[in-house]
């Protein structure tokens, strides 16, 4: 258990220890001294935190520099699946997606970088889900790919019909007409 590189540049998943026994669980979600050594100069500004029904699906988003956002993402309650999708043009997995699902069972989370698109689906009836940020919102900034774009080929695993889309969402631009990510 710990820290586990992926095959995309700077993503970490985290499998946590959990302590268990008849009275519950225990598991440290956070220690800013136990990160891999690529990941020691992070700080972290702000928490968030949403609850959603099935079906809920938040994204793709990210923030353009200088206001990128790296992102540290855990489910505290229910299921989700969590996409990443890679919009560093420089990078070897530029337009390639990982999906990784999150739950309060194993209490995995995922390190995501800046220069990355994140959004989730929620399969549980209900799902908390809550993340630290290394920067703080900045509407302007914000940038968007559709979670639908056939050139993705993102997998949600709920059927289409079960999906609740924000308006927003709904409009973002496909990936070939994204608003470019620029390293910082």
């Amino acid at each position: 258990m710990g820290w586990i590189r992926t095959n995309f540049e700077g993503v970490w998943v985290f499998e946590p220890k959990v302590w268990r026994d008849d009275r519950g669980y225990f598991v440290e979600t956070y220690n800013q001294s136990g990160l891999p050594d690529e990941l020691s100069g992070l700080s972290f500004v702000q928490d968030n935190e949403a609850m959603s029904t099935r079906g809920v699906l938040r994204g793709l988003h990210y923030q353009l520099p200088p206001y990128a956002q790296s992102k540290l993402v855990r489910c505290v309650s229910g299921e989700v699946l969590d996409v990443i999708v890679d919009i560093r043009p420089a990078s070897a997995t530029y337009g390639r997606h990982l999906s990784l699902i999150l739950n309060d069972i194993t209490k995995k989370q995922l390190f995501v970088p800046h220069g990355f698109a994140h959004g989730y689906a929620v399969l549980s009836d209900e799902a908390v889900f809550a993340y630290k940020c290394d920067n703080y919102y900045k509407p302007d900034a914000e940038g968007g790919l559709r979670y639908d774009d056939p050139d993705l080929g993102i997998d949600w695993i709920l059927p289409t019909s079960e999906h609740i889309i924000s308006p927003k969402d709904a409009k973002q631009p496909l990936f070939k007409d994204h608003k470019p990510y620029r390293s910082e």
